[in-house]
């Protein structure tokens, strides 16, 4: 069959004849992360794992050029659009592999948990499928498929060991992740989470702290602790106080500056919890709280152990705490059976709640969830309700925003905005209640370097952050502690 005659398919699947074996040139790769914080903390794993094996992380010029031997793609499993980003995106990498016929394609994460032989025979140029329990298994699927010209997959159905036991490349030297937990035990409707990740185990508090003395020890002053429900850590081992005790004891570790956490279920957010984050100096008064509808009916059809007026209690007793916490949430709208008095109640919510600010999204069915079984709501009035909910939110955000200007913050230092315009080169990162600042630094003033805490007043807010271009001739503050 000469190449004029062959489909898309064959062409792509005889590349791997094309291949010396065993030969995976200079072994430079390129992570690709769609979702979660999890998942971007997964990728940390799936680096120092191809590290450990040898392989080389790109430059982002060598990106940029395709000049790379194997690209993997983190991918998420939550919502309809990431399951379509991803076949796109694997379509965009089959002409790479065209251009470069001994580049290796893996796909990891949530996705491939969920839908593994799907990929494997929409995509057979990709040399190996892998799981959220597997990912050491990465460098063997690769080299299989370097020797035998086949796509390998691998997927763990049970959990063996926790993925922070494995090699880690963190993306930031100042600000890491720490998994608590993987899993979740809950059930809602909507999620597949607990099908790709499945059932919640908690790590060792000891080997939690002891990650996060190491952390420290290199460089880091923050550490935010992950979980799909941080808040229910401990409770599989009958110890129902587990998150306060080790928020307290991130408290007593020397050199650590911050700690955040993300996310709790508002069902479990228990006192305890409250009076641990008000009382800890170094833990932020910063939380992300999902609410997801502000509908009781709703919530009753996501199978949320919850509801609205426990939601504000706790809101409530959060506030009371820590008058200075910045909130932010989780919403749904067009959830099946979602109707206009709903939609108007989750408005009400959100103009009593004040987020600071709120991830929204119209429901996407997953399949195998109970809700996708449910009758839909059609995608217009969806996203009629969505547009109408951001215009409130961005709102709300502004007004909160508007509060800082002319008060002194710390700012961790993190990065740089670049150059916006000729004259202005920001420096970038989070004051404590997490939100971001650009920072001006003022003429004939010392720079600060990442991992800097810069004092500095905020001149004014933006839609969704701060600036701080400070007149110290005015008495506002700049100040660098390193």
């Amino acid at each position: 069959m000469n190449e004029e005659m062959m489909t898309e398919e064959e062409r792509l699947t005889t590349v791997g004849d094309e291949r010396e074996s065993g030969d995976r040139g200079n072994g430079v790769f390129y992570v690709h992360t769609l979702g979660c914080q999890m998942n971007v903390h997964d990728s940390e794993r799936i680096a120092g794992v191809l590290e450990q094996a040898g392989y080389v992380p790109a430059t982002e010029e060598q990106y940029l050029t395709h000049d790379i031997d194997l690209i993997v793609m983190n991918t998420c499993a939550v919502r309809e659009n990431a399951a379509e980003r991803m076949y796109g995106t694997i379509g965009l990498w089959a002409k790479m592999k065209r251009e470069r016929p001994n580049l290796q394609i893996a796909i990891g994460g949530c996705m491939a948990q969920l839908d593994r032989e799907k990929i494997a025979h929409k995509a057979p140029w990709v040399d190996a499928v892998f799981g959220t329990k597997n990912i050491e298994s990465l460098p063997r699927l690769l080299e299989q498929a370097r020797m035998t010209g086949e796509p390998q997959v691998d997927i763990n159905n049970d959990f063996k060991h926790f993925p922070s036991d494995l090699p880690v490349d963190r993306a930031s030297r100042v600000s890491d992740w720490v998994a608590i937990s993987v899993g979740c035990n809950n059930t809602c409707t909507f999620c597949i989470v607990p099908t790709t990740r499945g059932k919640e185990h908690d790590r060792r508090p000891g080997d939690i702290l002891a990650e996060i003395r190491q952390c420290v020890d290199d460089g880091a002053k923050e550490v935010t602790l992950l979980g799909q429900n941080v808040n229910s850590f401990g409770y599989g081992h009958g110890d129902r106080y587990a998150f306060s005790k080790l928020l307290r004891a991130c408290g007593t570790i020397d050199g650590l500056e911050r700690v955040r956490f993300t996310s709790p279920h508002p069902a479990a957010f228990t006192d305890d919890v409250i009076a641990a984050m008000a009382e800890t100096p170094n833990v932020m008064h910063q939380l992300h709280f999902p609410l997801q509808s502000g509908s009781d009916r709703i919530l009753r059809a996501m199978r949320r152990s919850y509801r609205t007026s426990k939601f504000m209690t706790i809101l409530g007793r959060i506030r009371e705490a820590m008058p200075d916490a910045q909130i932010s949430t989780d919403i749904i709208v067009g959830f099946p059976g979602e109707t206009e008095e709903d939609f108007q109640q989750t408005l009400d919510i959100v103009r009593q709640a004040r987020f600071s600010s709120a991830f929204t999204f119209i429901y996407s069915p997953r399949p195998g969830t109970p809700a996708a079984e449910m009758e839909q709501i059609p995608y217009e009035v969806s996203l009629d309700r969505l547009n109408r909910l951001v215009a409130l939110q961005e709102e709300i955000t502004a007004e909160e925003l508007a509060k800082f200007e002319g008060r002194d913050v710390e700012v961790l230092i993190t990065g740089s905005t670049g150059k916006k315009d000729a004259d202005t080169h920001r420096y970038t990162g989070r004051e404590r209640t997490g939100q971001l600042v650009h920072i001006g630094v003022p003429d004939g003033c010392e720079t600060p370097s990442i991992g800097d805490v810069v004092t500095v007043t905020v001149t004014h807010a933006g839609r969704h952050n701060l600036i701080a271009d400070p007149d110290l001739a005015a008495g506002q503050t700049y100040a660098i502690r390193h």
